[in-house]
């Protein structure tokens, strides 16, 4: 009885902030404003099927997705390096992975456009070698590279909590038995680290195919 007390906060905070939205969000996209008033009506929803929007969220899609492998090939060694007995730093570096994300998402992304711009800080940074200006705003890098720098912490840091609660002993008993280390890492460390990968997952792909910010900045719309 008292779990199922303690249960009903979270049933009522999942009700009012998730699926309250997403109802309304689905209840507005089916209704029209019209001179004669609100209608009821299956127009907007129906756009989504046109070539043009289609296009759009397939374009969306394989950006997230992409987004979300590099995170993954990024993040999973930056995870087990922090998770290791042997790294003294854990501290300082985990500090760095989240200290950005203090700041502004907005603020985040700007300091980006003055860092790639035509004037930007790496084009003059080229220009000492001699290297004509590149264009790197408004490109599909620009927006990857703006997309894993934002979403990269929250793959980082679900994997780097999992894998400090690995059991130890597992792996040295691998060890023991004659596995080398691609087979450690195959057998024992990856499989128990796959409630990380898929929560990091989660993670940076849900916020990376409906980001518009990155996108419209970096992007060019």
């Amino acid at each position: 009885m008292k779990k199922t007390l303690a249960a009903y906060p979270y049933i009522l905070w999942l009700i009012v902030f998730i699926i309250a939205p997403i109802v309304l969000i689905f209840g507005y996209s089916m209704l029209m404003v019209t001179d004669s008033g609100v209608t009821f009506s299956i127009s907007n929803l129906s756009q989504c099927f046109e070539p043009l929007y289609l296009r759009i969220i397939v374009f969306s899609f394989y950006i997230a997705v992409m987004c979300t492998i590099i995170c993954l090939v990024l993040g999973y060694p930056i995870a087990m390096i922090l998770a290791g007995n042997t790294f003294k730093h854990k501290e300082a570096l985990l500090f760095l992975i989240i200290a950005p994300m203090w700041m502004n998402f907005l603020l985040r992304t700007y300091a980006w456009l003055t860092i790639l711009e035509k004037n930007g800080i790496a084009n003059r940074i080229l220009a000492l070698f001699g290297v004509e200006p590149v264009q790197f705003l408004y490109t599909e890098g620009s927006v990857m590279l703006g997309m894993v720098y934002n979403f990269l912490p929250f793959m980082i840091l679900p994997l780097y909590s999992v894998m400090t609660k690995m059991d130890k002993n597992i792996i040295e008993a691998a060890n023991d038995l004659g596995a080398n280390k691609f087979d450690v890492f195959w057998r024992v460390t990856f499989p128990l680290s796959l409630p990380g990968v898929f929560s990091g997952i989660a993670m940076v792909f849900m916020p990376a195919v409906t980001t518009f910010v990155i996108t419209r900045l970096l992007g060019g719309g």
